[in-house]
């Protein structure tokens, strides 16, 4: 557990000799942490092996070229005809793209080519490497889930339908000012997603809301990641889980926060419906209606609703 957040560091890696194979001892309890993490904090610090250290240092070093990159090229970017799917946003202190399944290797190099007529195959190699194996990290912790349930094997399709599509985002935060004052350069929000997994060059900025009403800052592990509950695993756990409240804060150290994040979410005619074992009368009643992703994202869109916009939408 990070003493400083008090949020819980669950460890997948190989070195702690726990065997994380599907059916074995060693796999049951760790599903049964990832839910008791999800249940009372909605979020967890991660070390594991399935994306290297060697790799995470290779994509930094990939999105810090494409920042520098002259801002003429990057807006190009920005138009749809070029990048379907995909943006390019400007926010207060940071610069983001969003990449839409980049574990696609065509998405990957259409994205390298836009950017660099000439090519640049060690970038579309590194992107579109990090992107599959956070992927695969993502079905993982998804798989854990409906084992911590003690579900039906027929529920991890179900449930992998809830991330069937990925969102990349690579974003620069650099917020400098010489009286050294904090700002938070991302407000509070809930990710509209299923899962969220964050990765950071240790440069520190994510601050949590805690059910006690306190923002912590997340000290995230070297070479670790923060996985975060979303709308729609909220929906579809029945509550059990609770998507938290977060934000980015930065100080003005001249320092360059680079930042990875993987968005996992259903396709737009997916519907997202409750088990059935996950609700019972006494101690868990049903606590949203079954609806369509799209549904949710339209009535966010055309109402402008964002914190509360789950409860408002689908809420009984």
């Amino acid at each position: 557990m990070d003493s400083e957040s008090g949020i819980p560091i669950l460890d997948f890696r190989k070195s702690t000799r726990i065997i994380l194979e599907e059916g074995s001892q060693g796999w049951k309890e760790m599903s049964k942490k990832v839910i008791e993490t999800f249940e009372s904090h909605g979020v967890f610090l991660l070390r594991c092996d399935e994306i290297p250290n060697k790799l995470q240092k290779e994509m930094f070093t990939c999105m810090k070229s494409l920042f520098e990159l002259p801002e003429e090229t990057k807006l190009k970017f920005s138009d749809s005809r070029l990048a379907r799917g995909s943006k390019i946003s400007f926010i207060p202190h940071s610069q983001s793209f969003g990449i839409e399944d980049a574990f696609k290797l065509e998405t990957t190099q259409n994205f390298t080519n836009r950017m660099w007529p000439e090519g640049n195959p060690t970038f579309c190699e590194t992107l579109f490497s990090f992107v599959s194996k956070a992927r695969e990290l993502n079905s993982l912790i998804l798989k854990m889930i409906v084992e911590g349930f003690d579900l039906l094997e027929k529920y991890n399709l179900e449930i992998e339908k809830l991330s069937s599509d990925t969102n990349s985002r690579l974003t620069m935060y650099q917020f400098s000012v010489e009286n050294k004052d904090s700002a938070v350069t991302f407000v509070p929000h809930t990710d509209k997603s299923t899962i969220t997994l964050i990765c950071e060059n240790e440069i520190q900025g994510l601050q949590v809301l805690q059910k006690s009403g306190n923002w912590v800052n997340v000290n995230v592990p070297s070479n670790g990641f923060v996985v975060i509950v979303g709308d729609i695993l909220q929906t579809w756990s029945n509550g059990r889980f609770e998507a938290p409240m977060h934000r980015v804060v930065l100080k003005g150290d001249n320092k360059e926060r680079f930042v990875f994040v993987l968005f996992s979410f259903p396709k737009k005619d997916t519907l997202i419906k409750i088990p059935s074992e996950l609700v019972d009368e006494e101690d868990h009643p049903l606590r949203y209606k079954s609806f369509k992703y799209e549904e949710f994202i339209n009535f966010i869109n055309t109402t402008g609703t964002k914190e509360g916009a789950l409860e408002e939408f689908a809420g009984l």
